[in-house]
């Protein structure tokens, strides 16, 4: 019949369904946009304000307050060592003794001469009184009475050279007891018991030698700059000078992490080294202990400037540009902007910002791997805390 037209083919009816529907997805995923990653995720805190006062730091070593070489002032056999090595000495206290014999005789006879002489001089005396008496009764002549009056003052100077030989003998004697000339720590003998000693004041045998233990010297070099700074900010009555006071001194040993001894400033040197532009300054710290010993090293904090106002950040903020310093401040918007700052001292284990951020500023303390100049971040608050590190 002319009015009924063949039905489509059901196979090809289903491919073009399923050729439209490819179609219309293809579509659907032009018009949807690729998703912006989350902005990553940073701990931020404002600068910890603070006044501050500068510490500049130097190496120097601990010398003793009073040192001294014991050495003999007479000859002589070493008879006794009455101490043992390395112990610590009182003052006064019996260290050596040198053979005592000959000198107790020399001082002996010394003492018989003197008598002598005192004898000699009062029969001087007696012969003068005398003398006087006959003058007056003109029964001795004027020469006479002179020759007894002259006797008599030779007697005199006589007795005056016995007591004076006696006082020799006298020190020679206990020249022979070397004694510890201040409280201190002895080293070890020099020489042993039996063996000559040689005494003179131009350089006896040295036994052995003594040093004090508290208080310590701790000594060290500054430079010619600092020298010039410590005396600017004097001027500026910013910072007394360590010549005019006390000035505040903390040292540490070479295996602590803590400044926990505490001094003062006692002395700086008259003139600088012309050969190495540094100038010798010295604290003096207490020793109760004896954990300082001469010659031991270690690090000096000193007081560096007057006090003044100073934000704070930790190192972990800082990051480097060649040899500019930056730190990452977040905007209200969370954009990160790179600030040049000027770096100070570390101070309380946190660092100083001299220039280049405000106490108002988010400065990215921790995440500083995910945040990048320019890009936006989610900006988490933290806190800055300074931990003392004197005292």
């Amino acid at each position: 019949m002319e009015g009924i037209r063949p039905s489509a083919n059901p196979s090809r009816v289903t491919a073009c369904l399923m050729m439209a529907a490819l179609l219309l997805s293809a579509c659907d995923g032009k018009d949807k946009a690729p998703q912006a990653p989350a902005a990553p995720s940073v701990t931020v805190a404002q600068p910890l304000p603070r006044k501050v006062t500068d510490w500049d730091e130097y190496t120097g070593r601990f010398t003793a307050v009073q040192s001294v070489e014991l050495r003999a002032q007479v000859s002589g056999y070493l008879d006794a060592i009455k101490f043992t090595d390395g112990q610590l000495v009182e003052k006064g206290q019996l260290l050596f003794v040198i053979d005592q014999r000959p000198y107790q005789a020399t001082l002996d006879k010394a003492r018989a001469d003197l008598k002598v002489q005192e004898s000699q001089r009062d029969l001087a005396k007696l012969d003068l009184a005398r003398a006087t008496k006959l003058l007056a009764a003109r029964a001795v002549s004027q020469e006479e009475y002179d020759t007894r009056a002259q006797t008599s003052a030779q007697t005199e100077a006589a007795v005056a050279s016995a007591q004076a030989a006696v006082r020799t003998a006298t020190l020679n004697l206990e020249f022979t007891e070397i004694r510890a000339p201040f409280a201190g720590r002895i080293g070890d003998r020099k020489i042993d018991i039996g063996n000559l000693v040689t005494g003179g004041a131009g350089g006896g045998t040295l036994l052995a030698t003594i040093v004090t233990q508290d208080p310590i010297y701790f000594e060290f070099d500054g430079s010619e700059a600092d020298y010039l700074k410590y005396v600017r900010l004097s001027q500026a009555g910013s910072r007394k000078s360590s010549r005019d006071a006390p000035n505040q001194v903390y040292v540490k040993l070479m295996d602590e992490a803590k400044w926990t001894h505490q001094g003062h400033m006692n002395f700086v040197d008259n003139q600088l080294d012309p050969n190495s532009g540094t100038v010798r300054g010295r604290a003096v710290l207490s020793n109760p202990g004896s954990v300082f010993q001469p010659g031991m090293f270690g690090r000096l904090r000193l007081i560096g400037s007057g006090e003044y106002d100073a934000l704070l950040l930790p190192d972990e903020a800082v990051v480097s540009d060649q040899a500019t310093k930056l730190v990452m401040v977040v905007a209200e918007d969370g954009t990160v902007t790179p600030h040049p700052v000027m770096l100070g001292p570390k101070i309380d284990g946190l660092r100083v910002i001299r220039s280049g951020i405000a106490a108002t500023d988010k400065v990215i303390i921790s995440g500083l791997t995910r945040a990048r100049p320019g890009a936006k971040v989610t900006p988490q608050d933290g806190k800055i805390t300074a931990v003392p590190d004197q005292g």
